[in-house]
């Protein structure tokens, strides 16, 4: 760990700090504004996700000007890579609560300690991708090739399908503990006839915190790809992952928005890989990069208001 630590700019203070100050929004976060079970309206969503953005931007403002803008704009292309790849993982779980029939106003209960478990998960594997860059040069080589592999998953696959009857986590919770298929107020485990069962809130908790494992594989490369540092890594990640409850809700009620997502970010993720395998030939310069990685942002947003905006002048017409 504190080999780890002493690769970064940051020093093991500022390491325990971060990390407190994220606990503590965490805590605000669950009593002041979900401490009782309700369904989020789309301002209070908007809201929320403006709040956590203009944390991380407060925090990346102070990375650029106390520590220099090399660092602050790797942060930034971080923050903003992982960002984006979070919204492939905002529809899947969208669809985990669709096919377990969890009611809105459940849902960010199961989201508020699903997000916790990305956390500690997300901590422990940049730390883990971190050593093994230190230690095994080429593994930066190997998780370029996972990059691209996914870029071409994400443009030939159909959308996700989520079957929990059949999904393999959930047949492992199965044979731990009883599964019951009703709900019963927020909690994840009840009891009927004297035996404690788990609800479809404890099914989806899970499968939500496996999905994230899966998507880990993506993005935790891909921040690689931006930067070095364990901490600007494990900040930028952590911050991303954040306000995912709340885009959530934002994302569920404007799907039809943002068609063009899974292409963007299928060029998003090639890109990263591509610099990754070229990272001992070719020098990117970090500006170069988040400008590349902005524009493929931009261009996957006005294409997709673009192309909805002529249907609607279609529809019209008709």
């Amino acid at each position: 760990m504190m080999d780890i630590i002493s690769q970064s700019f940051a020093p093991l203070t500022l390491w325990a700090a971060f990390t407190a100050g994220i606990l503590v929004l965490l805590i605000l976060d669950l009593i002041l504004l979900h401490g009782t079970s309700k369904e989020i309206s789309m301002r209070a969503a908007l809201l929320e996700t403006a709040a956590w953005i203009s944390v991380s931007l407060l925090f990346n403002g102070w990375l650029y000007f106390y520590q220099g803008a090399e660092i602050g704009l790797e942060f930034f292309a971080g923050y903003l890579i992982e960002k984006s790849l979070s919204m492939d993982n905002v529809f899947v779980i969208l669809l985990i609560f669709s096919s377990l029939s969890i009611p809105e106003k459940y849902q960010h209960r199961v989201l508020f300690w699903g997000i916790l478990g990305a956390i500690v998960f997300r901590a422990v594997l940049i730390l883990v991708g971190s050593a093994m860059m230190t230690h095994f040069h080429w593994i930066l080589y190997l998780f370029g090739g996972i990059l691209i592999y996914s870029a071409w998953n994400f443009l030939r696959s159909r959308d996700h399908q989520i079957d929990p009857d059949n999904h393999p986590v959930m047949r492992i919770l199965a044979r731990l503990v009883p599964v019951t298929k009703s709900i019963q107020g927020q909690d994840f485990f009840v009891m009927e006839n004297g035996i404690r069962k788990a609800t479809p809130l404890l099914a989806a908790l899970v499968i939500v915190e496996a999905s994230d494992l899966i998507f880990a594989i993506d993005s935790i490369p891909a921040v690689f790809a931006v930067t070095n540092d364990p901490f600007i890594a494990f900040s930028s990640n952590i911050l991303a992952i954040l306000g995912l409850r709340a885009l959530y809700f934002v994302v569920a009620r404007s799907l039809k928005q943002i068609r063009y997502l899974k292409p963007g970010l299928a060029v998003l993720l090639g890109f990263v890989g591509v610099k990754m395998l070229l990272i001992d030939f070719v020098k990117i310069p970090i500006w170069v990069s988040l400008s590349i990685i902005g524009a493929i942002l931009l261009t996957a947003t006005l294409g997709s208001l673009y192309v909805n905006l002529l249907e609607k002048n279609k529809d019209r017409e008709q």
